[in-house]
C-alpha cells in the first residue's frame, strides 16, 4: 500500500511540476556599479601585472598582536567539539609566530602570474595560468576556478599544475587556468554598496573573460564558487561551455524533494538512489538536520550581522585563525571534531593553512568575506530568481563524501537539466582543490572530453 502511495505521489508531483513548474528560463545579465562615489563611464580597462608583497611594518603588527593574545582554557576533553581546542592552537599560533616563514610562502604565491582589473568599479584580482608542454597543434581549454569561503585563490595552488601540465601527470587535457578573487575576498576590492551578490560577482567574472579574449570557457567551483560559476551559466549559456561543480544546493522540485526525503530510505530505487545517496542521507534527521544544525552557526551570523562578529576577526590574527580552521578541521572530516588536533595536519600541511590566513590578515579582507553571505541568503535561502532559473548547459558534478550536504542526482536534475556527469567521489570533503587534487582534476578532464565529444 506505502508503495501505491509514493508511485502515486510522485506521479502527482511531476504532473504539477509539468503544469504549474513556473521556473524562469533566463536570468538577465544586468549591470552594476560597485566603485565608491557615482559611476564613472571612462573606468580604465586595462589590465595590470601584480605581485603580493608585505612591508616589515605590516608583519611586526601581526607579531605584535600575536603576542598580546589572551587564551582561555578548553574543557576537559573537548577536543575540537566546542571550536578549536586552544591547547592546539597555541601549538599553531607558535608555529605562526617562530617557524613559519612568509618570505618563502610568497615565493610559492607569487610563482604564477597575478593581475588586477577595474570592472563595475572595483579592482578584481585574479591568477591567470597557461599551459606548458602543449603540442603542436592542440588548444588548452579556458577554465575558470572560483573559490568560496574561508578559502581563497590559493586553494587552486595543488590543482593547477596538473590542469596546465597534464602529460607531467598522466593527464591529457590542456587548461589555461583563471582563478580570480571574489570581491571583497584576498586582493580583491570590496564593493563599497550594498547588494553586490554572486550574480554581480558572476557578470563581473563574465565581463572578465571577454577581457582576456575567452568567448567560450569552462566554469569549476565549489562552495560560493559553485553558486557564482551557475549564474555565470545563467547569464551566459552561449559562452560557457561547460560547467563543473564540486558542490551543489539544487533543491528546485520542492514537493520532490520532500518525497524523496520522506520515503527515500526505503524506497531508495524509485527516486534514483544509488547505495551511496542512502549511505549519506539517511537517516535523514542525523545525517542532514543534525550535522546541519551543528555546522551553520557561522553562516546564521554572517547573514545577519556581518560587521559585528567580524570586528574582533579583524582586529585578532589568532582569532582569526580559529574562525577559519575549525572549518578547515570540521568540514573536511566530521569525525575530526574528536580529535585532539583537529585533524588539520592530515590533509593539509600548517605551512598552507596560515598562508590561506594570512591573505586574509593582510587584506583585512574576513569582515567583506563574510557580508557576502548577507548579500545572498541575508532575505532568505532559495528566494532569489536565479534559484528558479534552470541551467541547460553541459553540467558535471564531483560529490565528495564529507562535503557539508549531499545532494543526489534527482535533486540536481530539478535545476541542472543538462547533466553529463555525476561522480561518487572516493573521499574528500569540503576544500575539494585543497584536499585531493588529483581526484579532482581527473574528474575536470573526463567531463571536459565528455562535452568536447558531443
Amino acid at each position: 500500500m506505502l508503495l501505491e502511495i509514493a508511485i502515486a505521489l510522485t506521479l502527482g508531483v511531476l504532473l504539477y511540476k509539468y503544469l504549474f513548474g513556473g521556473e524562469e528560463e533566463t536570468l538577465p545579465m544586468g549591470d552594476g556599479w560597485w566603485g565608491a562615489g557615482h559611476r564613472q563611464d571612462d573606468e580604465n580597462e586595462d589590465i595590470r601585472p601584480f605581485k603580493i608583497e608585505t612591508s616589515e611594518e605590516e608583519l611586526n603588527d601581526l607579531f605584535s598582536r600575536i603576542d598580546q593574545t589572551r587564551f582561555s582554557e578548553p574543557l576537559e576533553g573537548s577536543r575540537f567539539n566546542y571550536g578549536v581546542n586552544s591547547t592546539h592552537l597555541r601549538k599553531v599560533v607558535s608555529y605562526w609566530r617562530n617557524t613559519f616563514n612568509w618570505e618563502k610562502q610568497l615565493e610559492i604565491i607569487n610563482q604564477y602570474p597575478h593581475f588586477k582589473t577595474k570592472i563595475e568599479g572595483i579592482d578584481i584580482h585574479f591568477l591567470h595560468v597557461k599551459p606548458v608542454n602543449l603540442p603542436p597543434g592542440r588548444k588548452a581549454k579556458p577554465l575558470i576556478m572560483v573559490h568560496g569561503w574561508p578559502g581563497s585563490f590559493y586553494e587552486f595552488y595543488r590543482i593547477i599544475p596538473l590542469l596546465t601540465d597534464p602529460t607531467s601527470h598522466g593527464l591529457s587535457e590542456h587548461f589555461e587556468v583563471i582563478c580570480p578573487s571574489i570581491p571583497g575576498y584576498g586582493f580583491s576590492e570590496a564593493s563599497h554598496k550594498q547588494g553586490c551578490n554572486s550574480v554581480a560577482v558572476a557578470r563581473i567574472f563574465y565581463k572578465l573573460m571577454q577581457r582576456l579574449g575567452f568567448r567560450e570557457f569552462y566554469a569549476q567551483g565549489g562552495d560560493w564558487g559553485a553558486t557564482i560559476c551557475t549564474n555565470l551559466a545563467q547569464i551566459a549559456p552561449s559562452n560557457v561551455k561547460g560547467l563543473h561543480l564540486n558542490m551543489v544546493d539544487a533543491f528546485n522540485g520542492k514537493l520532490l524533494v520532500l518525497l524523496s526525503i520522506l520515503l527515500g530510505q526505503y524506497f531508495p530505487g524509485l527516486f534514483g538512489f544509488q547505495d551511496e545517496d542512502v549511505r549519506r542521507m539517511f537517516p535523514f534527521t542525523k545525517k542532514v538536520v543534525n550535522y546541519s544544525m551543528c555546522e551553520s552557526g557561522y553562516m546564521h551570523i554572517q547573514a545577519t550581522k556581518p560587521d559585528t562578529a567580524g570586528c574582533g576577526l579583524n582586529n585578532s590574527p589568532v582569532g582569526l585563525a580559529a574562525y577559519i580552521l575549525e572549518k578547515f578541521s570540521t568540514w573536511t572530516e566530521p569525525d575530526f571534531r574528536d580529535y585532539e588536533d583537529g585533524g588539520l595536519e592530515r590533509k593539509f600541511s600548517l605551512d598552507d593553512l596560515l598562508t590561506n590566513i594570512m591573505i586574509y590578515w593582510l587584506t583585512g579582507s574576513i569582515v567583506s568575506s563574510m557580508r557576502f553571505y548577507k548579500e545572498n541568503i541575508g532575505k532568505g535561502i532559495g528566494v532569489s530568481k536565479h534559484d528558479r532559473v534552470l541551467v541547460k548547459v553541459p553540467t558535471g558534478i564531483a560529490s565528495f563524501p564529507n562535503d557539508l550536504l549531499h545532494c543526489p542526482l534527482l535533486w540536481a536534475k530539478q535545476k541542472y537539466i543538462n547533466i553529463v556527469s555525476f561522480s561518487y567521489m572516493p573521499r574528500g570533503g569540503h576544500f575539494a582543490a585543497f584536499e585531493e587534487p588529483e581526484i579532482l582534476a581527473k574528474d575536470i578532464q573526463q567531463f571536459v572530453r565528455k562535452v568536447e565529444q558531443k
